[in-house]
This record gives C-alpha cells, structure tokens and sequence, in this order.
C-alpha cells in the first residue's frame, strides 16, 4: 500500500527533505539544510514551522454533539467554552488508550478533532458506532492540512502572513487567508509559545509560503519530525504508541489530569478508576542520563540490581547535551532513585526526574 503525502509534499521535496513514514504518511524528518538539532534549536531560540498535515480531523456535529463526545472521551468538557480547545482521551474498556487527541470546541452541536494519523479511522469508527440519532461523525483525515508555527518569534511570523496572534493557550479563532477560513490555535507539541494552523488543502501552499517568507528575518526553519520528537521529550509530553498505548493507561502514564473523574461516564471510566483506587503497579517517568549515553525505546531500566521497567521513549537532548528518556517503572521505585540502564551491553546511570526537562514558554 503506497504511503499518503501532504499537500505541501513538493515543498518538502524541493528543501531536500529526509522523508520517512510516519503513521501511513510519507512525512518530512528533517531539512538538508540543518538536521534535527538545528531544527530543534531554531524553536527554542527562534522559531520553527512543522508540517502536520498527517494528523486526522473529524467533524462531530448535531444536537447534542458535545455532550455525545464527553460521554465518550476522558476529559471533561464542561471545564472548556467554545472557542477553546482540549486534551483528550480515547481509552477501550479495559482502560487502554486507542489515542489521544485535541477537541476543538465550536458549539455544542459542532466540534474538530484531532487525533493522531495512524489512530483516526479506528477513533472515528468507535464514534460513528456509539452516535445517537442526529449525531453524525465525519472523517475529514484529507480535506485539511495543519501547519505549527513554533518558538519565540511565532507572533511576529503569524502576524506577518495575516493571521490573528495574542488568543489565550489552548483558545483558537476562525481567521480568513487567501479568502478562505482557517482556525488558528494556541497550541502546539514542543513546549514552546506556538500555533497550529488548520486550513483546507486548497490554500495549504500559499499558506506555507506565506508563513516562511514572513519568518524569514526571524530566523525560521522548516522543522521535521525528528525535531519534533526531540521537542516533545525534552517536555516529557507522551506519545501514542510507546509512552501510551491499549497497555499504558493514563492511570500509568500520569495523564490523570485529562481524565473527568466525576463525569459520570466516559469510555473505560470503570477499569481506569479501579486501577486509580488501586494505584498503578508501574509508571511513567523521566530520566536523565549522569554521563553520557542515550536511552532508546524498549531498554531494561534496573534499581538496586533488579529489573524494574523499560525505557518507553528515549532521545538526546539538543538543550541539555545530555541523554534523556521517559521510562514505565515500578510504582515502588523512589521518585528521586538513580537506576542503570542497559544501553548496547553497557550499564549506564540515569537519575529519574518529574519532566519537563527543561522550562519553556509554552503557556506565555
């Protein structure tokens, strides 16, 4: 089965993109003119723009759309207004999460989601199955494409391509570009002040073009996924598949926060809070290297010389130099222990941490 493209893949190709598949998309990792921890250091230092468009969208609209959709996912929508936008959780009944996503709140009768590429149809499916009447769910994965606008200078981008800045995190506004609507959100995966961008496939490229030609004297790169990836960890957010997945609850992974315990239904309310009264048996935390070495996915971490967990996500970090890594450990490990590691046959220390690892001005 050939790999799907973005819409702006001949930009990609034409910056001498790395390509790679990322969720059924082919999908850019990095630019030839920098790598990764060039791409990295820009949205930390200035500001960076990520191609996205392989995240879904779905539509979930009629009456009582909303209150369908908080039956159906973990966190509580009574805690958002429209024109706000939410993490979220979609968990199987036996607690394990299928995704998680981003709810952009319209009305109660219209929302957006976002979940992640590879997860899409099987959350829009689990949808469409559980509508009441009226309530009709719309996969809408190749009508749109998303732009992230990331870094300290993102104001100063977005303004110079026509597009609304100053909206409180986690708000978004409808804005028109090239005579089109688009939404624009305070949000973002790398910790920094950012926007994503949502625009329909037919003004993608002139909004790309826009946007690079804007930050060009603020320092702008086109950033990849590995970027991406590198940003995210050092802010320890989880991503679906390794540090949450149909075996990692949000119990385990510390992403309780997203769930509305007091709602009075959402799917897997039952096992989650079970294992909540219960408390997890393993969970997740970060780590940070003492000496050199970097933690990769699925390494045996180990305390006082017994096995106590694996490493679910592990990078180096371009800001700190260093190797650091979120890992499932067992809940009776201290917080603050210094654990080995096995890295290629070596055994190496990591102390753990509380993430992020390092302070940003994403909420700025």
């Amino acid at each position: 089965m050939s790999l799907l493209t973005s819409p702006l893949h001949e930009r990609h190709v034409a910056l001498g993109a790395k390509l790679g598949e990322f969720g059924g998309w082919s999908m850019p990792l990095e630019y030839a003119a920098g790598g990764v921890v060039a791409e990295h250091t820009a949205v930390r230092e200035a500001v960076g723009i990520f191609d996205v468009s392989h995240l879904g969208k779905a539509t979930v609209s009629g009456p009582g759309a909303a209150d369908f959709v908080n039956a159906c996912l973990t966190n509580d929508l009574g805690r958002i207004v429209p024109g706000q936008a939410q993490y979220t959780l979609c968990c199987d009944e036996s607690g394990g999460v299928v995704d998680d996503l981003i709810v952009y709140l319209h009305s109660p009768e219209h929302l957006l989601l976002v979940p992640n590429a590879a997860n899409t149809a099987e959350v829009v499916r689990r949808l469409r199955e559980a509508a009441p009447a009226g309530v009709t769910v719309t996969d809408e994965h190749r009508d749109h494409a998303v732009l992230a606008v990331q870094g300290p200078a993102c104001d100063a981008v977005m303004v110079g391509a026509g597009l609304p800045v100053g909206h409180d995190y986690m708000s978004f506004v409808t804005a028109s570009f090239a005579d089109t609507d688009v939404v624009v959100c305070r949000t973002g995966y790398t910790g920094e002040r950012g926007y994503e961008v949502i625009a329909p496939v037919a003004v993608a490229t002139r909004l790309w073009d826009a946007l690079v030609e804007a930050g060009t004297e603020h320092g702008l790169r086109p950033a990849g996924l590995g970027a991406r990836d590198t940003l995210r960890t050092e802010m320890g957010y989880p991503l679906h598949g390794q540090d949450l997945s149909m075996d990692i609850t949000p119990v385990q992974a510390r992403s309780a926060w997203a769930v509305g315990w007091d709602k009075p239904t959402f799917w897997g309310k039952e096992a989650l809070a079970a294992e909540r009264a219960a408390k997890p048996a393993r969970v997740l935390r970060g780590l940070k290297a003492v000496g050199r070495g970097i933690p990769r996915a699925h390494m045996e971490v180990s305390h006082e010389g017994r096995p106590v967990g694996e490493i679910t996500s592990g990078t180096f970090s371009p800001t700190l130099r260093t190797g650091i890594g979120l890992a499932l450990v067992a809940a009776d490990v201290p917080a603050d222990a210094r654990v080995s590691v096995d890295v290629r046959g070596r055994t190496l220390e990591f102390d753990l941490v509380k993430p992020p690892f390092v302070e940003t001005g994403v909420r700025g």
